[in-house]
């Protein structure tokens, strides 16, 4: 018999929650995502919750052997354990309906104990520093950067949990994602989320002091204050800078891989704002573990302290959002040539060569922001004399942004870059190993090979150690079938293959 959903089924959510936060073989990140959930329906053998992102509910039911013991324990009866995906028909929000009970439950987890007040500053130091970061932050905003908001960022199943976490932080109400590290292949939108957390804060709740630096920045920025002679103070002035603020942004923190003074500062840095409760932000072009792979100056440790909190990828876009992507550019482009009054870009492109563009377009967003733009200037042009843009435009200007068939690629090219990625010898790649690790990599490098090169399957085997065309197509079809299953495995290949491709 159906129980009722606002006494007994909400009540048994709360408890398995609590089960799940204690246990140690789930990282904060699942724990969140099952958090967002929605209890919605229990039955004498069945828990019923809802998501509205494919993404979580995939990989929530990865573990829902482990929620069904906690449900079980807490019930004290079996209970199947299904994840349910619903459309989401609210509107997207960036603030948060909390309650004060919910705030309080909140802070008592996250702070259990006050921290230990960091050390006070004379009144000329916190002169010099607010007017050197209020001149930093009007600089910055007042820069193209300004536009990187929440609103004009284009949302779809392979970002919307990026994006609903960077409000939630945006907004400080939740606390547990901290800290939020956000991770994907180069031109996703990372940047402009990261931005949008910046711009949000600096709108909304300018008294929250938010820094927003590129790794590659932060590390320069500190090699100056190591090595500066003028100053005895100027390391410690960088220290009390980064250690004072509310909300520290680093972006392409993989730049930082081979700085191993710059990480250790940096890492110091971190401790000193998680104990204080400060807001940490990071993004990277992978994962916090693939971080360490390598000749990295990551290790263990650090990559597992940017995994403590919020770990989120954002997807390739498929073609919904590239269409979307495309459609949102294209009105925002020609509504700010308007308002600006720039020539040349209010051009008019219809629906279906729209389509054609989404389907033509590659997968990097940034260069489909600037496909978007040459193709309104052709159509303008076009227009000026008379004529309208066609589908032959659209493909000529495609074939410009993403160019085919004008790279060689070779096996030794592709072993050397799958190598790397995986951080695995030569010998192992094609040697007769066979642990979990050296074996998705010699699937991968197999897989592309055939994708990638005209090679006979017997050419590839050759290759690979000389395996057999039974084992090279083995390969083949289980790539293929774990990409339909592995939407992150899927866009770990296209991250490879796009890295081949532009190698060579």
């Amino acid at each position: 018999m159906q129980q009722n959903l606002d006494s007994d089924a909400a009540l048994l959510w709360e408890d398995v929650m609590a089960l799940l936060a204690a246990r140690d073989d789930l990282n904060q990140s699942i724990i969140a995502m099952i958090d967002s959930c929605v209890p919605t329906s229990m039955d004498d053998d069945s828990f019923h919750v809802s998501t509205t992102l494919a993404f979580a509910q995939r990989k929530i039911s990865q573990h829902a052997p482990i929620i069904e013991e906690c449900l079980e324990q807490a019930s004290f009866q079996h209970l199947r354990f299904v994840v349910d995906l619903v459309k989401d028909t609210r509107a997207v929000r960036v603030a948060s309906e909390v309650s004060p009970e919910e705030l309080s439950r909140l802070a008592a987890q996250t702070n259990p104990t006050p921290p230990k007040p960091l050390p006070v500053p004379t009144v000329q130091q916190i002169r010099e520093e607010n007017m050197a970061y209020t001149e930093q932050l009007a600089e910055e905003l007042s820069q193209r950067d300004s536009r990187l908001t929440f609103e004009r960022f284009v949302a779809g199943e392979e970002n919307r949990l990026a994006l609903e976490a960077a409000k939630q932080v945006a907004n400080g109400y939740n606390k547990s994602y901290n800290p939020l590290f956000i991770y994907g292949k180069s031109g996703l939108g990372k940047t402009h989320l990261l931005r949008a957390i910046q711009n949000y804060i600096a709108r909304n709740d300018p008294s929250r002091r938010c820094i927003y630096r590129a790794a590659a920045d932060f590390v320069d920025e500190y090699v100056q204050a190591a090595t500066d002679r003028s100053s005895v103070s100027a390391s410690s002035n960088m220290s009390a800078r980064y250690q004072n603020v509310d909300v520290l942004i680093i972006d392409d923190i993989q730049n930082m891989m081979t700085a191993g003074g710059t990480i250790r500062f940096f890492f110091k840095t971190f401790n000193t704002l998680m104990d204080h409760n400060k807001q940490i932000v990071l993004a990277a072009d992978r994962s916090p573990s693939q971080l360490g792979m390598g000749e990295s100056k990551f290790d263990e440790r650090d990559t597992s302290r940017m995994d403590s909190g919020l770990s989120v990828s954002i997807q390739v876009p498929d073609y919904e959002l590239k269409l979307n992507l495309i459609n949102a550019f294209y009105d925002r482009m020609r509504t700010d040539a308007t308002e600006e009054h720039i020539e040349g870009v209010v051009g008019t492109i219809p629906e279906e060569l729209r389509r054609l563009m989404a389907d033509r377009a590659g997968t990097n967003i940034r260069v489909i922001e600037g496909f978007v733009q040459s193709c309104l200037m052709q159509a303008n042009r076009r227009e000026r004399s008379g004529q309208s843009i066609s589908r032959a435009d659209i493909i000529e200007i495609a074939g410009q942004k993403w160019p085919t068939g004008q790279h060689i690629v070779t096996v030794d090219h592709i072993q050397r870059i799958v190598e790397k990625f995986y951080d695995v010898a030569h010998a192992d790649l094609i040697g007769s190993k066979r642990n979990k690790e050296l074996m998705e990599a010699r699937h991968v490098g197999i897989w592309l090979t055939r994708e990638l090169t005209d090679n006979t399957l017997a050419e590839i085997g050759k290759k690979f150690g000389g395996r057999t065309h039974a084992t090279v197509k083995h390969s083949i079809a289980w790539v293929d079938d774990y990409k339909k299953r592995d939407r992150i495995f899927h866009d770990r290949i296209e991250t490879l293959r796009d890295s081949i491709v532009d190698a060579t």
